[in-house]
């Protein structure tokens, strides 16, 4: 019971990395708002941890949209009442187009979806932890924001974005009990590729020259051990770390 009577706010938690944060949180004695794009998928996961005797509310939001925020964050504070943890998962993939490819819808999609929904709901976030002075942010980067050849411009551009954007608010909000660190998966077995559309096929060729270095995919509770350590007071003097989970595979 590691997080028992705190409250988190899982994005992107209808599958994948999300969901399994998610499980785990209220395994751990959280109480977990589930939001994710996906109604349904979002519904799913609440209820799966209902099942097991946790506690869970789903709610269908859109992180592109500043006003799907607001109205998570008013249902989180209606039903629980506070927040003490945000997990910034939601994300898309692109087609790996390189910069010379790259059209503006694709790029304000990815940047939208990626880097500016996590200044959102952190903003949001920081209102309400900076009058407890506690609080703890966890955005999920990428190895992709790490080095530049795992994804295309704008997914790299987005990610790179992400960790920037980490370490600001670590140094910023150190003095006032408010947390914010970065995960950086590798490869893990998501659905994230549904959202890539169509892959450009030089920019793939690219990435592939880096896949022989990467033991093996990861599967999404790989990461979530380490989301749960970094939600938890065991973790109290660790800010604006930034944690490849990637099995090795960015160590070349």
């Amino acid at each position: 019971m590691r997080l028992k009577g705190k409250t988190a706010i899982v994005t992107g938690a209808a599958s994948g990395i999300g969901k399994a944060i998610a499980v785990l949180y209220a395994r751990e004695g959280a109480n977990v708002v589930v939001t994710d794009l996906n109604e349904e998928g979002a519904k799913q996961t609440a209820a799966e941890i209902g099942a097991e005797g946790g506690k869970a509310i789903a709610v269908q939001a859109n992180v592109a949209s500043q006003a799907d925020i607001d109205r998570l964050f008013a249902e989180t504070v209606n039903t629980y009442g506070t927040l003490d943890v945000l997990v910034n998962n939601a994300g898309v993939m692109d087609g790996f187009e390189p910069v010379g490819d790259v059209n503006d819808e694709q790029w304000d999609r990815v940047i939208a979806v990626n880097t500016t929904s996590v200044m959102r709901t952190s903003r949001k976030a920081v209102e309400l932890f900076l009058p407890k002075e506690n609080g703890s942010i966890i955005n999920i980067a990428s190895v992709g924001g790490l080095n530049g050849g795992r994804a295309g411009a704008a997914y790299t551009a987005s990610k790179f974005a992400v960790i920037g954007l980490t370490k600001n608010t670590a140094f910023m909000y150190a003095q006032k009990g408010i947390r914010c660190n970065a995960i950086a998966p590798g490869a893990v077995e998501t659905n994230i590729a549904a959202s890539m559309g169509q892959v450009n096929p030089s920019g793939y060729s690219r990435m592939q020259l880096t896949l022989p270095l990467n033991p093996r995919a990861g599967k999404p509770e790989e990461i979530a051990g380490l989301a749960l350590f970094l939600a938890s007071d065991e973790s109290r003097y660790v800010n604006g770390a930034i944690i490849p989970v990637d099995g090795g595979w960015t160590t070349a």
